[in-house]
């Protein structure tokens, strides 16, 4: 099956009323959810609605049976060879977190991220810095999508502790060396932690092969539901974490005074878990097994440069990142001269029914650092189609002849 005859798996792709199909163009925020998720989530709540890893009747035996199977599903997508080190989470967020929070920092010892991570790979590092002293260094990276290694070197010789950065960009799209960047901090004894929200989703990762020390995935961006989440983390490392919760599920024993853990993974899963959640992203991880990557990739990039050959023309579109699609190709991000992002995605929906998003993209770091309110990102994912971006072009370019506009480029001032 193509992928074209794939998109009929999505109910959300499904024509309306008005015989007109919605354009989704915001799978970097989150993917679509195909129908047979969908029928794993309802399964559970239909057939066999029990708790897991507590009760021995039938119900929880096979809830157990699959929330475990979905852990070895991750680990195979991920290129984990044990799936106990595979932990449950609600999103990548809370496996950065973990992290950062479970790590034994010592005062003055440095993280090293660089200057466009998401919020979720700053924010914690600022409160780690203000509450135990934590030093943040910060890499500067290249708007043009060049990995500068002398650089990267450089900033290791100060000794970094771990270095925590993305592995593609939902700024810009564009995707770091991986294998280069985890062999150069272990060469100077630091930890690796990527964050794989937007790479993991698009392609099958080997992370026991590139030493990766942790990996931090979220199940809605790899067509799986919301509030689903791993840590994929080399044991060694997984070992040393402290949880950030305690509680059912957690402990081997405990009495009055004391208690002993269980061994990773469990020791950080505590409570009841999102087990329709967790299923349902068993079933997204069989569906995506079942498609081709370079397919996949050949359909973004392909898309990715429909949409810049089009707007190369357009002195007021400004593409942030790398020139090539091949370098970002599932998000191109652009701003307009003279047109606020926000009025420009609701003149998109309203308009085109084209859904993108606007604003900073929960990297409101970079942003402020130019002056910049935000822009527009179209991101491209499997079920997307020429129509879609042909229908993104004609409303952008809809959008351009109603606003004229005489001023500063965007593309260097708010």
């Amino acid at each position: 099956m193509s992928l074209d005859e794939r998109r009929s798996d999505f109910p959300a792709l499904r024509d309306r009323p008005d015989g007109r199909s919605p354009v989704y163009l915001d799978s970097a925020c989150m993917s679509l959810v195909p129908q047979s998720v969908l029928d794993a989530m309802g399964e559970y709540y239909r057939d066999f609605p029990g708790c897991g890893g507590r009760s021995l009747h039938r119900f929880a035996e096979e809830v157990g049976r699959r929330y475990e199977a979905t852990r070895e599903g991750f680990a195979r997508r991920l290129g984990r060879s044990d799936a106990s080190n595979i932990v449950f989470l609600r999103n990548s967020t809370e496996a950065i977190n973990l992290v950062a929070q479970g790590l034994d920092w010592r005062r003055g010892e440095r993280v090293l991220i660089s200057d466009r991570e998401h919020n979720s790979n700053l924010v914690v590092w600022q409160r780690l810095a203000k509450e135990r002293g934590v030093r943040i260094e910060i890499l500067p990276l290249s708007d043009l999508g060049e990995f500068d290694g002398e650089e990267f070197e450089r900033r290791l010789a100060d000794g970094i502790r771990l270095v925590s950065l993305f592995q593609t960009s939902n700024l810009d799209g564009q995707s770091l060396p991986v294998r280069e960047i985890t062999e150069r901090a272990h060469d100077r004894g630091a930890l690796v932690l990527f964050d794989g929200c937007q790479a993991a989703p698009h392609e099958p990762m080997e992370l026991d092969r590139l030493g990766i020390d942790f990996y931090a995935v979220s199940g809605h961006k790899m067509l799986g539901p919301t509030g689903t989440g791993v840590l994929a983390a080399a044991p060694g490392p997984l070992a040393t974490l402290r949880p950030l919760l305690l509680g059912g599920e957690t402990v081997e024993w405990s009495t009055l005074t004391d208690h002993e853990l269980r061994p990773p993974p469990y020791r950080f899963e505590a409570g009841l878990q999102n087990y329709a959640g967790i299923i349902g992203a068993g079933a997204a991880l069989e569906y995506l097994a079942r498609l081709d990557p370079a397919e996949m990739r050949a359909k973004e990039v392909a898309l990715n440069r429909r949409f810049t050959e089009a707007m190369a023309g357009e002195p007021r579109v400004h593409i942030l990142g790398p020139k090539a699609p091949e370098q970002r190709p599932s998000i191109v991000a652009f701003a307009l001269d003279g047109v606020d992002p926000h009025d420009a995605a609701l003149f998109l929906d309203e308009g085109h029914h084209v859904m993108v998003r606007s604003g900073r993209h929960c990297v409101h770091s970079w942003y402020a650092e130019r002056n910049l309110k935000g822009n527009v990102r179209a991101s491209f994912y499997l079920y997307s189609r020429p129509s879609d971006v042909d229908a993104l072009i004609t409303g952008v370019r809809e959008l351009l002849a109603r606003i004229p506009f005489s001023g500063t480029s965007a593309a260097t001032t708010a």
